[in-house]
């Protein structure tokens, strides 16, 4: 069943960056931008990474949370949070139960070729763990407006 706003969204457990285990849970009271993106370090990718970094403060005045979420493992995620300076929480999603719990995990297609991976998109998930909005189509450069936007900060 696909999600869509107004839905619980689905908790999860996992390790972050860090080796810490985090919780959707842990973010009761907060806003929460759950982005999910196909791999660290790759060109897409870290363009979207960058727009959120540095437009971090300006997430953080609106009390935004964010969370990236992609397959790579923990290793990974500390060398692209290093590289880039990236000053929120990535978490480790190696056996893709967060990407199909969102249903994020589908068949795209590249260059005609057709393969499984990470859909792009961000969950936007309210202080009481609802869902308040879904970017199906998160645009790597302007992805901090999309996110503003969603939540009603920007016209």
């Amino acid at each position: 069943m696909e999600l869509k706003a107004g839905d619980k969204a689905p908790d999860f457990k996992t390790k972050d960056q860090n080796g810490n285990i985090v919780s959707l849970k842990d973010f009761k009271g907060k806003k929460v931008a759950l982005y999910f993106y196909p791999e660290d370090d790759t060109q897409v990718c870290t363009v979207q990474a960058c727009n959120l970094r540095d437009n971090y403060s300006e997430l953080k005045q609106h009390r935004i949370t964010i969370l990236g979420v992609s397959p790579n493992d923990e290793k990974s995620h500390k060398k692209f949070e290093t590289k880039y300076e990236l000053p929120f929480t990535l978490l480790v999603d190696e056996d893709l139960k967060i990407a199909n719990k969102y249903g994020v995990w589908a068949e795209k297609v590249l260059y005609g070729n057709r393969h499984m991976g990470i859909v792009r998109s961000t969950f936007l998930i309210d202080e009481e763990g609802k869902i308040h909005h879904i970017i199906k189509r998160a645009l790597s450069k302007i992805h901090t407006d999309q996110i503003l936007k969603a939540w009603g900060f920007k016209k």
